[in-house]
């Protein structure tokens, strides 16, 4: 990485975002490489079982949607529909992000890239929901451009390591939010894709967050600021679908999403692998960020539990239900 003697190093003053963005081009370029060497092209079509299609009503006088079409568990069909309408939101991610990192060199490369990798989801997954009907169609276009009409603005437009450090994290969630739902889902096929996504998910996690890491090596107390404010203040893209809360809980509930799985799954695995709570010789501000953030793990931690032990007892009353009805 070749810096400018220049420029400051984060210790004596705050980065501004068009020289980090010059500072990591290289780290960027290094890390679109490797992303492009380890990236296999995928088919979307083929992952959709088109002969199980048929027409619906309306303008081809087919047979109109009804629940028991659909394969999918309740709360499959409830996470497909959220990570759908989340993916669909591309268009919006795309000129935030282009409009951070510039469209110019090794930035805005990847820029496009990871958009047309991010367009085969929403693809596949609508073409699978419609094919199988497994979601409702209509109610799923109202959400659609319920959803899109609102448009998109990120918490951290602000400023690009908090672009950055929030990407890393998000990214990972949504890799975990697709794995889980494929599971959940209870259908085979629905499983196999969404494991396909949550592949592509995971490289563009670890693209994010080896940028991340070197983030920390060039600017140490501003990035800890950053993690810290990211990581307190985290919401999932998808936050402003029309009942995404009710979504949510149903989510969290089914073992899709939940407080235990963002605390185990998400952040500290990406905290771990940067090591941000034993970096050292930070400055009063950043040991005072890095200290925030260990605070509120430990309660987000509490939090988990008290979630778990809820949803154990949930899981139990539920099952003498069963018992007794049997």
């Amino acid at each position: 990485m070749t810096l400018d003697p220049a420029h400051p190093t984060g210790r004596s003053g705050d980065w501004t975002d068009a020289k980090l963005i010059y500072a990591l081009e290289e780290v960027v370029e290094t890390e679109l490489n490797r992303h492009l060497k380890a990236a296999k092209d995928w088919m979307p079509h083929e992952y959709v079982p088109w002969s199980q299609g048929r027409d619906f009503d309306g303008l081809m006088g087919g047979e109109p949607w009804s629940l028991e079409q659909s394969k999918v568990t309740d709360v499959g069909r409830t996470a497909l529909v959220v990570n759908l309408l989340t993916e669909d939101n591309l268009p919006s991610y795309h000129h935030e992000i282009a409009t951070i990192f510039g469209r110019e060199g090794a930035w805005g490369t990847w820029v496009h890239r990871w958009t047309a990798e991010e367009g085969r989801h929403g693809i596949v997954l609508r073409d699978y929901l419609l094919t199988t009907r497994a979601v409702d169609p209509v109610q799923l276009e109202n959400f659609r451009m319920a959803h899109m009409s609102e448009g998109f603005e990120s918490d951290n437009a602000h400023s690009m390591l908090h672009s950055v450090a929030y990407v890393a994290f998000q990214e990972l969630a949504t890799r975990i939010s697709h794995r889980n739902t494929g599971r959940e889902s209870g259908d085979p096929v629905c499983e196999k894709l969404l494991a396909r996504i949550a592949t592509d998910e995971n490289l563009h996690m670890v693209f994010y967050r080896n940028l991340l890491r070197a983030a920390f090596e060039i600017a140490p107390d501003q990035t800890m600021r950053a993690v810290r404010d990211v990581v307190v203040g985290f919401r999932m893209p998808g936050h402003g679908i029309p009942g995404f809360e009710r979504a949510a809980a149903r989510m969290a509930i089914g073992g899709i999403y939940n407080l235990r799985i963002h605390m185990d799954d998400v952040l500290q695995p990406v905290l771990r692998y940067l090591g941000v709570m034993e970096i050292a010789g930070l400055s009063p501000e950043g040991q005072k960020a890095q200290e925030e953030l260990g605070t509120f793990l430990g309660g987000l931690d509490s939090e988990a539990r008290i979630f778990d032990e809820r949803l154990a007892a949930r899981r139990a009353r539920l099952e003498a239900r069963k018992a007794r009805e049997s």
